[in-house]
């Protein structure tokens, strides 16, 4: 079995604090098998880190802001453009061969996750639910992207969604080695979540931080 971070941020989101190299300090120093990178509107970062021919697997990805919240995408080969419908940014997913996810859904303190109607809608078209976040607030009902994803029957994704270096790992998912994303979808469910949340003061933080964007109009 390997531990798996499905949901790491670099430098090149804009918002997060760690680069490239620190990342991959950090995930051989804390045991990580497996990474996601997936920034913000681009693949650049997970690109770069999986040039650095780590000793850990670099499943290479962004999180794409569609017109109706944010999609993952697993296994990304190139950029797809942030804007367009769910529908549309998942079929661009598929072009390439990739997997979609959803992360951190119905979260009521993010602007950019997406919420019940739009997931309902596009729940067939879904490969993956992401099921814990460690920079979820836990004012809210936390078990119900694990029971959108039983609904529809989607493999459980997790992540520690990290901008910083010290969250990294703090929420991963453990499962069988895999060597394709097809393999990867057969691991994933029969994967177990690990999930740890950030401290009380980085919720804190971190909620105020997205309440002050969402007044000002920004993600």
């Amino acid at each position: 079995m390997i531990k798996a971070d499905l949901h790491i941020h670099t430098t090149h989101s804009g918002d997060s604090e760690i680069t490239p190299e620190l990342l991959v300090t950090r995930a051989c120093e804390i045991g990580l098998d497996c990474l996601a990178v997936v920034d913000h509107n681009t693949v650049a970062g997970s690109l770069q880190v999986a040039s650095m021919n780590p000793p850990f697997k670099v499943i290479t990805g962004e999180e794409i802001l569609t017109s109706e919240g944010e999609i993952i995408g697993f296994f990304l080969k190139e950029t797809i453009p942030p804007g367009s419908s769910p529908e549309e940014t998942i079929r661009l997913i598929h072009a390439q061969g990739a997997l979609a996810c959803v992360p951190h859904p119905f979260d009521r303190f993010r602007s950019s996750a997406m919420q019940e109607k739009a997931l309902e809608r596009i729940a067939p078209l879904l490969d993956i639910v992401e099921v814990a976040n460690s920079r979820t607030m836990p004012f809210q009902n936390m078990s119900r992207p694990e029971q959108f994803a039983i609904k529809h029957k989607k493999p459980h994704g997790a992540g520690s969604d990290s901008h910083t270096i010290a969250e990294v790992g703090r929420t991963y998912v453990e499962i069988a080695d895999f060597h394709s994303p097809s393999e990867f979808l057969l691991a994933l469910a029969g994967g177990q979540v690990h999930r740890y949340q950030i401290s009380r003061f980085a919720q804190a933080r971190g909620l105020t931080g997205r309440l002050a964007r969402k007044m000002v109009g920004r993600h």
